[in-house]
């Protein structure tokens, strides 16, 4: 990412501070100030903050839209200064003021959006949760597959590999486990594909995933064309995952209907999580995948084997993003349709770099991208004035905005994307 370089007034000593961010907070603040002046909103927004299942219902509180609006404005011109002033202090912008910002800017951008009406905030926030479920998957596998030095392109593909395979055998065994392990399969056999040219025929690794996504395109809609279609009573009707309610957990009052009242997948994306944030800085394995994506040729010396390294952690990064495949035919959908992770896998991707390919800021950014693409189905149901183009259109933005605004310095691992060849 590009970088300004500030100099000390103390000699021989230097300070990278990245500018982007007051620019970013800047346009967005300007950005909600003129939807305010052009179309002020009347009414008053309900924030509904419960569910009728909840132990403990909390109240509904409706505030003044356009006076609300006008407030997180001056909340976030208060921000953006702050964030000025600490790039002339040669300072990089804390992360507590992005998040402040960015949570002020959506509260202003949500009273806005649903003045006279109520905004369901629980479903808004664990239908975001539900909809991240195959980008943090995808960006799991991104991540332990950069970390070992190989550049996962194919992500896309093994979520739609995953996908297939979760609708076909979960419909013809009936069962939604057989579909999760189907789509595990699918995802390994993709990242084999990948390791074989990557990691053994050193192949250009960033076109080797874009011909892997053109391919499982194509193989799928023939399979789908060929197979699912003409028999989609018995191959293309797979069961679904219901929600579990957890006892007591489910029950806190708005983080219980968030977290706790998912199904099987997002608990298992739970354990995932933690499993490869643990594995990958607290194992030794961790730190020989750590070890032959920032420099190999160390790593070898040390008698680590590189390229078998890679090629194991580049299989379990496969089978994890297929994982994220099953959630699109066993929990979304009922059925496989073509091409229907729509890109998933370069949103995935781009939550990789946004969080610093680090499993969970990468975890965090997928939920903010699985956000934005439930809001706009949350704002179409209630009536926002808002253009559903532009709705259509916001998971993107906000990938941009995130990846090439807010980012800040980052830093690839050194031999990420660099095929090693022994000596």
């Amino acid at each position: 990412m590009t970088t300004t370089t500030l100099e000390k007034p103390i000699a021989g000593t230097t300070t990278v501070v990245n500018r982007k961010a007051p620019v970013v907070l800047g346009v967005l603040t300007v950005i909600l100030a003129l939807i305010a002046w052009v179309a002020p909103a009347e009414g008053k927004t309900t924030f509904r903050l419960a569910t009728p299942k909840d132990f403990v219902e909390i109240p509904s509180p409706a505030v003044p839209a356009n006076l609300t609006h006008w407030l997180m404005v001056v909340v976030c011109v208060a921000l953006t200064a702050v964030a000025v002033v600490w790039l002339v202090n040669r300072r990089n912008t804390p992360m507590w003021v992005v998040i402040v910002f960015a949570l002020a800017w959506m509260t202003g951008f949500l009273a806005w959006a649903a003045a006279g009406e109520m905004l369901p905030v629980i479903g808004l926030l664990s239908g975001s949760l539900a909809l991240a479920v195959p980008l943090v998957f995808g960006a799991l596998g991104g991540v332990l597959g950069e970390r070992a030095g190989v550049v996962n392109i194919a992500i896309d593909g093994q979520l739609l590999a995953g996908a297939f395979a979760a609708a076909f055998v979960g419909s013809w065994l009936g069962s939604t486990w057989a579909g999760l392990a189907a789509s595990m399969l699918a995802g390994f056999l993709v990242a084999m594909l990948l390791g074989l040219f990557a990691i053994s025929y050193f192949v250009d690794q960033v076109i080797v995933g874009v011909v892997l996504n053109v391919l499982i395109i194509g193989l799928t809609s023939f399979m789908f064309s060929q197979v699912l279609a003409p028999n989609a009573q018995t191959l293309n009707t797979p069961p679904r995952f219901r929600a579990i309610d957890i006892p007591v957990l489910g029950d806190i009052p708005v983080v219980g209907p968030i977290f706790f009242r998912q199904t099987a997948i997002v608990y298992i994306l739970y354990i995932v999580v933690a499993l490869v944030s643990w594995a990958l800085y607290r194992t030794k394995w961790g730190l020989r995948v750590r070890a032959v994506g920032e420099h190999p040729k160390a790593a070898d010396t040390v008698g680590i084997k590189v390229n078998a390294t890679r090629w194991r952690t580049v299989l379990i990064a496969g089978a994890i993003a297929g994982m994220g495949g099953a959630f699109y035919t066993l929990v979304s959908v009922p059925q496989f349709n073509r091409e229907m992770t729509g890109g998933a896998g370069y949103i995935a991707l781009a939550a990789v770099i946004f969080g610093k390919w680090d499993p969970i800021r990468a975890t965090l950014a997928a939920l903010l991208f699985g956000f934005a693409s439930n809001l706009q189905g949350v704002l179409s149901v209630i009536g926002s004035p808002v253009p559903s183009q532009f709705m259509l259109m916001l998971p993107y933005v906000v990938t941009i905005f995130a990846v090439a605004g807010l980012v800040g310095r980052s830093r690839a691992p050194a031999a990420d994307g660099v095929p090693y060849k022994p000596q």
